[in-house]
């Protein structure tokens, strides 16, 4: 398989008339705060201190895991595809928030234990029911990794805009998320688990307890996309996938919540640039969240206390990225508006 290949965006001409830029607005110099880094980032991304926004889109990608065999979820395995029809009838939340903000949404089913028959507005990719459980042996073939990555990378190359947003929906995919996170950071597990949809302190513990098994089992896996077929799920694996092609085709990649970010983990060992490209919408009241979001050195532009995941806090964001782009857009200067600068 070919990974594409991603451009870092670094221009110190760019960065330069781009700072300027921002700092000639009418405003005190870097009053806007985390925006004007933002809109620095988009300029770069674009390579143009005229920024756009255009056709943004948001992806959910939907699998099921082996792993909730072992009991390390407080929800069965039929909520997987009951939310996707969920998705399919625009009353999730994700729905409510994408219509919200224009954004276009496409439903993938990835690898979902059900069988839905052609359905207008789900995009089928299934590369097989479900994982296999990765406390017995590995969740996925390296031949249907490489088929969920394949997928991804398709979809993304499809897409007329310059923004991707990233979601996806999975009973045990937290499970999934926390063991991609401790295998590719060497975090304590302890430090990785959280409590997902609802489990107790007991519920946690079993889930820790799992992940250090099979952490163990397959301890001699270290290689990234190997870790990913090791413990990943087919809406991981297809997320990496996708956000390797976005990032190659210099788009705006939105992140969402703990289970999309360690698809990034993933994808960022295998092509270090991609976090050029990312925006990342928040930081997740999941545990482990701010760990993983403190290795790729990101920082979140909200903190909502959400764990909802479907790709909310990406939609969420989306206001802060066009308020960016207007205000590098549509903000005049101190020469067009003829206000007196800061006196020296």
């Amino acid at each position: 398989m070919s990974i594409p290949t991603i451009v870092p965006v670094q221009n110190a001409a760019l960065a330069l008339q781009l700072g300027k830029a921002i700092d000639n607005k009418t405003k005190p110099l870097g009053s806007l705060g985390m925006l004007e880094g933002l809109a620095r980032q988009l300029g770069l991304i674009q390579q143009s201190s005229r920024l756009t926004l255009d056709a943004p889109a948001i992806l959910v990608f939907a699998g099921d895991h082996g792993v909730v065999a072992e009991g390390v979820s407080a929800y069965p395995q039929d909520v997987t595809w009951q939310m996707v029809e969920n998705f399919l009838a625009g009353g999730a939340a994700i729905n409510v928030f994408a219509r919200q903000n224009g954004c276009a949404l496409q439903v993938v089913d990835a690898g979902v234990n059900h069988d839905f028959g052609p359905r207008a507005g789900l995009v089928d990719c299934k590369v097989a029911h479900g994982t296999r459980n990765f406390a017995q042996e590995a969740a996925m073939t390296a031949a249907e990794c490489d088929r969920a990555l394949q997928h991804g990378m398709a979809l993304a190359a499809e897409l007329p805009g310059n923004v991707l947003g990233f979601g996806e929906m999975g009973i045990g995919n937290t499970t999934a998320a926390a063991a991609l996170m401790h295998k590719l950071t060497g975090i304590p597990v302890s430090d990785c688990v959280g409590a997902g949809t609802g489990l107790s302190a007991e519920g946690i513990l079993r889930k820790q307890q799992v992940i250090e098994a099979a952490a163990a089992k397959h301890a001699d896996v270290s290689a990234p996309l190997d870790v990913l077929a090791t413990f990943g799920g087919f809406e991981i694996a297809m997320m990496v996938g996708a956000m390797l092609k976005a990032a190659e085709r210099r788009m705006v990649l939105l992140i969402d919540g703990f289970i999309v970010t360690s698809a990034l983990l993933v994808a960022a060992r295998v092509q270090p640039a991609i976090l050029d490209y990312c925006v990342f919408a928040h930081c997740s009241d999941e545990s482990g969240h701010q760990r993983m979001l403190e290795q790729l050195g990101a920082r979140p532009l909200l903190h909502l206390g959400l764990r909802l995941g479907e790709g909310t806090g990406s939609a969420l964001a989306l206001p802060l990225l066009q308020a960016a782009v207007n205000f590098m857009n549509e903000m005049a200067t101190f020469e067009s508006a003829q206000v007196s600068e800061k006196s020296e």
